[in-house]
């Protein structure tokens, strides 16, 4: 494994430019230079990671997931991968808060197992931090026959 160290949230590189929210440089043992791992970074690839799992609907808290699916159809935006993923990165830790829309029909305590296989084995295969703790929080269940949030086209009233 390699050595990873806790850096600053405002970290300064060999020109001079400040760069926001990488917290985790990880030591070459080679001695021939740094990674350092962005929070973004860590937090994309747990919900890549969530999203492949069995049984998630998606993720996001209610409010979290309408402003979301407004923001996904403007001609500029992209679906956000980060929505409902919180993530804390230590020296050579990290810790991943989910909020999570669970499919009806599928067992609660299997996903939320399923859910953490896949989110620590992503998370430590791609970036070498050990992950020691994946809190899931599930605040809805999407049923079959409920039709997706979108927002309205039009004006409501005539």
């Amino acid at each position: 494994m390699t050595d990873v160290t806790t850096r600053s949230a405002t970290t300064t590189n060999e020109t001079g430019a400040g760069a926001r929210g990488r917290r985790t440089d990880t030591a070459d043992p080679g001695g021939k230079g740094r990674t350092t791992i962005a929070d973004g970074v860590v937090a994309k690839i747990a919900g890549a990671a969530a999203r492949e799992v069995a049984g998630i609907h998606g993720l996001g808290s209610g409010m979290t997931r309408a402003l979301g699916s407004v923001r996904d159809r403007v001609p500029a935006g992209r679906p956000g991968l980060t929505r409902g993923v919180s993530v804390e990165v230590g020296e050579r830790q990290t810790a991943v808060d989910l909020d999570v829309v669970v499919e009806y029909g599928y067992p609660i305590t299997d996903v939320a197992a399923d859910l953490r296989t896949s989110v620590i084995t992503a998370v430590e295969r791609m970036t070498g931090l050990e992950v020691v703790e994946v809190n899931v929080a599930f605040g809805d269940v999407h049923l079959p026959d409920e039709e997706e949030e979108e927002p309205q086209d039009g004006p409501r009233v005539a």
